[in-house]
């Protein structure tokens, strides 16, 4: 007890509380920037912590990840250009929302069930830290293989087209995931002699380019699009707990789900995002509403992600294994200020690790009333005309590019991925799953190779592990069970007819 009344006192300090208002702003700023990530905003704070005290400093990087990685939904939701990557996996559905004149509904959903995936995600870091990390201990190439895998069959549940046409598009995002040096040969592949090219295809130039540039495309070949409904005045929480009343099953899968992706180094709140809505679309009853403006994908999804924020920190605090690039920027800090990661921290330094905990909680709690402001003042651009918002699409997609690397091949990255997206889109082939492919394609292909080199060339240890084998197991089910589904529509169809 005294140490929860010793974190209380440090966190309460003024220093502490503006150093998180602070943070809290202007992570929910950036995040809602396109292109500019939650990681972005955390490394951009480093600088500054150098002048903070250790709880202050550590304070900045919990407040600024959790708004950015809710506020990504903001561009997604109002202009179907995702803020973050984690945002990506269900912009199509929340902007779809926003065509039915549910843009604050949308927003609201993104906020509220973030804000209680953040909470829960750190609950289970305090409850459950040594266990998860057991857990994440425990996985080998050989399970983020089969992690990996089963992530790339999400492809064929977040889109509405025929599978076919989504396991193309995730086979074309799994080539253009090869090209570069950045591969476990370190051979330059499908670069063709041009040198910008041998780093590989960014994620967020190719995310802005396909959901961004290419909503520009449209709109200008395409007649004057209907209005988008006028929004509707009230709160934007109005309606939430009804809908936590009707999606407690998903909205406690996204955080469970959330909490265990989290935890698994390397995977964090992007991974985290995309298995939530695939998950969230296989299992439920509406399945066909899903893509037109459902709510209970981004029920699943938004927690998921926030809930993965917080769990990534267990590898981190107690082995410095970072759980995702934030936690990999956190644990720097960390050694910076003196609170060395490691089993020790939770017994010599109980009052910062409490410290830690409370400001998690206050963050996204805080996160609610921010998140509210910034929906009001954002969802002024529906009333823009369309011929006002398409060059500031333009523009801030071209900034978001640049701003990755300070290069200018981003921004021709982005233009040419627009064009794709545009071609995809236009015949029927969901965007959402090459990018999904070029997300999972380097960490498919890292994890199988260095197996393989492992267990010199021998598949076998991809099953004898008990995890792997389960999620081989899982994997191949997934595998089958379309064609079982088919054979027993068709015998169904077969019988009926006789």
């Amino acid at each position: 007890m005294s140490g929860v009344l010793d974190a209380l006192a440090q966190i309460a300090a003024l220093d502490v509380l503006l150093a998180i208002l602070a943070a809290s702003v202007y992570g929910m700023v950036i995040g809602a920037l396109p292109g500019l990530t939650a990681t972005m905003a955390t490394a951009l704070l480093v600088p500054i912590t150098f002048y903070l005290p250790p709880i202050a400093a550590v304070a900045t990087i919990i407040a600024a990840s959790a708004m950015a990685i809710f506020s990504g939904d903001i561009p997604g939701a109002l202009l179907r250009i995702p803020g973050t990557p984690a945002s990506a996996a269900y912009t199509d559905e929340a902007y779809a929302m926003t065509r039915k004149g549910q843009a604050e509904t949308a927003l609201g959903i993104s906020l509220w069930f973030s804000a209680i995936g953040g909470i829960v995600g750190t609950l289970a870091l305090m409850a459950m830290a040594p266990a998860l990390a057991e857990i994440a201990l425990s996985f080998s190439s050989f399970e983020y293989f089969w992690l990996a895998l089963l992530g790339l069959m999400c492809a064929t549940l977040v889109a509405r087209s025929s599978p076919v046409k989504a396991i193309a598009a995730m086979l074309i995002g799994l080539l253009i995931s090869c090209i570069g040096i950045e591969n476990p040969a370190g051979t330059p592949r499908f670069t063709f002699g041009v040198t910008d090219l041998l780093g590989g295809i960014e994620v967020i130039p190719a995310l802005v380019g396909v959901f961004a540039i290419s909503e520009v495309m449209r709109a200008m070949v395409s007649a004057e699009a209907p209005p988008i409904p006028r929004r509707r005045l009230g709160s934007i929480l109005r309606g939430q707990w009804a809908l936590t009343r009707r999606y407690q099953v998903p909205m406690w899968r996204g955080n469970i789900l959330g909490v265990l992706v989290g935890v698994l180094p390397g995977a964090g709140a992007d991974m985290a995002a995309w298995i939530g809505y695939s998950v969230s679309k296989r299992f439920s009853k509406e399945r066909e509403k899903f893509g037109t403006g459902h709510p209970e994908g981004l029920v699943e999804a938004g927690a998921a992600n926030n809930s993965a924020l917080a769990s990534a920190w267990v590898p981190a605090l107690l082995f410095g294994i970072p759980g995702d690039t934030i936690t990999a920027i956190a644990i720097g800090v960390l050694y910076m200020k003196g609170l060395n990661p490691g089993p020790t921290l939770f017994t010599e330094r109980a009052d910062s690790m409490y410290a830690l905990y409370l400001i998690f909680i206050f963050a996204n709690i805080l996160m609610i009333p921010l998140g509210i402001a910034t929906i009001r003042l954002a969802t002024h651009v529906l009333r823009a005309p369309r011929a006002a918002v398409l060059p500031v699409i333009v523009l801030l997609s071209v900034v978001g590019a640049f701003a990755i690397g300070n290069n200018i091949f981003a921004v021709v990255v982005a233009a040419a991925f627009g064009l794709l997206g545009f071609v995809m889109e236009r015949n029927g082939y969901p965007v959402a799953a090459m990018v999904l492919g070029i997300i999972m394609g380097s960490m498919l292909e890292t994890h199988f190779v260095t197996s393989l080199i492992k267990s010199d060339n021998s598949l076998l240890p991809f099953f004898e592990r008990p995890i792997a084998a389960v999620l081989a197991t899982i994997a191949a089910a997934a595998l089958l069970w379309p064609v079982v589904a088919w054979t027993l529509r068709r015998r169904a169809r077969a019988t009926a007819a006789a």
